[in-house]
Order: structure tokens, then sequence, then C-alpha cells
């Protein structure tokens, strides 16, 4: 069969909707060779963020336009089944009546190139697997990897020796905590953007430096302590010596705990465009 990325002169582009983001990226390079072997990550251009709740189509339009202004195919992979909704409308309008060749796939746990060790793989989050597929690449083989991915939940996923994705542990992030804490509580604030701020020394001295201090601190202990309970979790040497990989929106925030972690910014992005191989043949003619 033909690889329409290969074969056609068609770009992709990557929307990963997540609950408080989508991370929109071109792809410039899919990082295959002649024959279609992986011998690197995709490498992503033109990325934009847009607010999961609420974006302007206008903004998605325009961008659309400016990054891939001929025939494309748009790779969907979401957590967030509304936002995608809207998102996958706005392209179809966009392709029926604006003239502008656009196709759409939702990627799914089948389309990532790997082995999900679960009973109920498509019950995953697809941002787990795609961010898993791409430490899977990254990290040597025979090696295993954990993947720390710091967004609205925190998620630690643990990738076998193998290359298969064995499942992990997910946690409130900064900004689930702060606002249950506001939600519950009658006199507490919500405190917003403390994600990337470091936290305060103790004792914080107003109300607000204690949330602060509980929420930082809280979250980069409960992070390097599933990270260390991940290592216990492989078998042998494994643990001890398996590559940390973090990415996510506060990632540079919590790095000071993860000693040896390797920060990969685009990692669930880059993921998700794996999949562009996998549609090789699916898309009609141009």
């Amino acid at each position: 069969m033909n690889d329409p990325v290969a074969a056609e002169p068609i770009d992709t582009v990557v929307a990963d909707v997540g609950n408080t983001r989508i991370k929109l990226a071109l792809v410039a390079d899919h990082g295959l060779d002649s024959s279609g072997g992986r011998v690197r990550l995709p490498t992503l251009s033109r990325r934009l963020d847009l607010a999961s709740r609420g974006f302007r189509s206008e903004n998605l339009v325009e961008w659309l336009r400016a990054a891939a202004p001929g025939p494309a195919v748009v790779l969907v992979a979401s957590v967030h089944a509304a936002a995608a909704a809207r998102l996958e409308a706005v392209i179809a309008e966009l392709s029926a009546t604006r003239r502008h060749p656009l196709r759409q796939r939702r990627v799914t746990h089948a389309e990532l190139p790997i082995d999900v060790r679960l009973d109920e793989p498509h019950r995953v989050g697809i941002d787990r697997l795609a961010g898993a597929a791409a430490a899977a690449f990254l990290k040597r083989p025979g090696q295993a990897a954990i993947v720390v991915d710091c967004g609205t939940a925190v998620t630690v996923n643990m990738v076998s020796p193998d290359g298969g994705f064995l499942g992990g542990a997910i946690l409130p992030g900064p900004a689930v905590m702060a606002r249950a804490l506001s939600d519950g509580t009658s006199r507490l604030p919500e405190l917003a953007a403390m994600e990337l701020a470091s936290p305060p020394s103790m004792p914080g001295r107003s109300t607000a430096e204690a949330i602060a201090a509980g929420i930082g601190w809280g979250i980069r202990g409960a992070i390097a302590r599933t990270v260390e309970a991940a290592r216990s979790g492989f078998a042998g040497a494994a643990g001890r010596e398996a590559a940390c990989i973090v990415t996510g929106g506060f990632a540079p925030a919590i790095l000071d705990c993860l000693p040896g972690a390797v920060h990969v910014p685009d990692l669930v992005v880059a993921g998700a465009a794996m999949a562009a191989s996998t549609f090789r043949g699916t898309l009609p003619p141009r």
C-alpha cells in the first residue's frame, strides 16, 4: 500500500485535545526513512495552544490556513469529548464550505505503535498512550521507562523494557487541587497559575501562601513518591535503570524533584503524530 504521507503532497496536523488545552502542531517531518521505518520522533512546527473550553473558531481557522494551506489530514487525539466534537465540526465546516481540503481521523489505541497490556485498552486516555508510545521509541532498547505528564491531571505511566504499556497512576494536578480546596471550604480562595511558580518556603504566612505551599510541596512529593513506586514495580534492575521522561505544562517546575529525568515538552503531540504511519492507504486520493 502507498503511504499518503510519502506519496501525496498532503500535510499532517495533530490536535491533542486535553482537559484544559488543545495543542495543535504541523508535522514537519514524520521521522521515517525511505522504507517507512521510524528513525526519530516526528518533528513538529507551527505550534498553537487553544483553550479546550470556549476556543474561538476564528483562531483555529486562521491557524489552519497559515499552517496547512493546502490539502491536509488532521489527526485528533482527545480526552475531552465536547472540545473534540467542536474542533471537528469547525474543521468539517471549513473543508465543506471554504474550499480547504481537510480530512480528519480520530486517533485510538489501535493506531499507536505500542502494545497496551491492560484488560480494556480502549478505556485508557489516549494522551497516556501517545506519551508512552513516544517514550517507548526514545528509550534505549531493553530499557524500561516512566512517563510523567504534568497536566490538569498528573499521570505517571510505566513502559516495559520491551516497549509495552503497563498502566500507572493518575493524580490531580495543582489547578484541580486548588479548585477542590476552594469548592470544599467556605473561605479558602482559588489560586490560579500556581503550576510554574516555586512553592513558598515554610511556613506560609497567609492563607494564600499556605495553600500555595501545600499544593506546591505536596504535588512534588506525590510525583516523586509515585515515580519511586513505579520503579519498584519493575523486576530486578529495570526500575533503577528506567528512563524518566517528563512532559506537560508545569513539567519544568517539578524537574528538580526527579533527578536524572529528561524533559520532552511535546511528547504527547509527537506520540499522537506517530499514528500517521498507520493510516497509510486509508486516505482517498486528492
